[in-house]
């Protein structure tokens, strides 16, 4: 936090399979002798480098062996680094995650690159993840955490694996400001909107991209959330359900066990609630029609769906105009393994 209050940010350090968390002091110091080694070897203000960790919690960090291995990496930074990037920060990760986009601002190409890591102990607020996404627009600070922290909640901050928070995360937005064009530094200037727009499909796609490589997923699920009272009403509704291991092993079987779905939302501690307004689906199968079992709905109908690898759960309160949506797993006897083993 003491370096976020720096000008500028010229240099993140990144270490996996070490959280630094729950180290006390001697963390605190180890990591700013890391931050102090690539500072003095860039001829840089300390303020100016940002470290980030991740991995087991309650041991100290390797430090003769990460500051043996900055010169290499320094030596080694090229632009074409970025999957070498995505790969060296993954933990349980089963693959790396990055994307790249171009696009056209009057007659300037705009380059947005992201990688992000995680794929357990995932939960907002905001989980095992790091996310790392830059432009080459010159973007100006207050600007770049506005747009960060928007995006952020849209994106990192609607994803859930376990139900787990972590002592490690982030998700940091820059700019190098390369590019000739004028700096952004007001939301009503019109590059804004389009910037804005072009990054929230790289947060997004960075985010699902976590959910996709869950510990143990075999299922990308979608919870859409709809006709709510207000936004806080459908996230408390989505994880609720999101959450639920009856759900989540019911996905993991192909069960249409729809009853599961429909207990979730009646226990999400919503004021008021009218189970006659309430409506379900499975993908375009209704499953619950006026908080009952839709005439119409057959269990072969639900199975069909529940056997995909991507499903959409829609759930329709009739309490309002406010929709969220939430992406999580399935939970299968191979998160318990990979949990269980960690450390071994």
């Amino acid at each position: 936090k003491a370096h976020l209050q720096q000008a500028s940010t010229q240099y993140l350090v990144i270490n996996t399979g070490n959280a630094n968390a729950g180290t006390g002091e001697p963390g605190y110091a180890d990591a700013m002798a890391i931050c102090q080694a690539l500072a003095d070897a860039k001829g840089v203000d300390v303020r100016s480098v940002l470290p980030f960790s991740t991995g087991v919690i309650g041991e100290r960090l390797p430090l003769a062996k990460i500051t043996a291995a900055l010169p290499s990496a320094l030596n080694t930074m090229d632009a074409g680094n970025w999957f070498a990037a995505s790969r060296g920060i993954m933990t349980t990760d089963t693959q790396p995650k990055g994307t790249s986009t171009q696009f056209d601002y009057n007659g300037t190409t705009v380059t947005i690159s992201g990688i992000s890591k995680g794929a357990g102990m995932i939960k907002p607020n905001m989980a095992t993840m790091l996310g790392f996404i830059a432009t080459d627009a010159p973007v100006e600070k207050s600007i770049l955490q506005k747009i960060c922290s928007e995006l952020g909640n849209k994106s990192f901050n609607r994803i859930t694996i376990d139900g787990d928070t972590s002592t490690n995360d982030s998700c940091m937005l820059m700019a190098t400001g390369t590019l000739d064009l004028p700096e952004l530094n007001n939301s009503s200037d019109p590059f804004y909107a389009v910037l804005k727009s072009e990054l929230e499909k790289i947060f997004i796609e960075l985010a699902q991209a976590i959910v996709r490589d869950g510990e143990g997923a075999t299922k990308f699920v979608s919870i859409h959330v709809k006709n709510c009272g207000d936004s806080k009403e459908a996230l408390n509704i989505a994880y609720t359900v999101a959450h639920s291991p009856l759900v989540k092993t019911a996905l993991f079987a192909s069960d249409a066990n729809w009853g599961r779905i429909l207990a979730a939302v009646g226990r999400s501690e919503i004021n008021n609630m009218q189970l006659d307004d309430i409506q379900i689906y499975l993908d375009d199968v209704c499953i619950v029609k006026n908080g009952a079992r839709a005439e119409t709905y057959t269990e072969a109908a639900g199975t069909k769906v529940m056997s995909q690898t991507e499903i959409n759960i829609t759930i329709e309160m009739g309490r309002g105009d406010a929709s969220e949506t939430v992406w999580t797993t399935d939970l299968s006897h191979e998160y318990v393994t990979i949990n269980a083993e960690y450390r071994t």
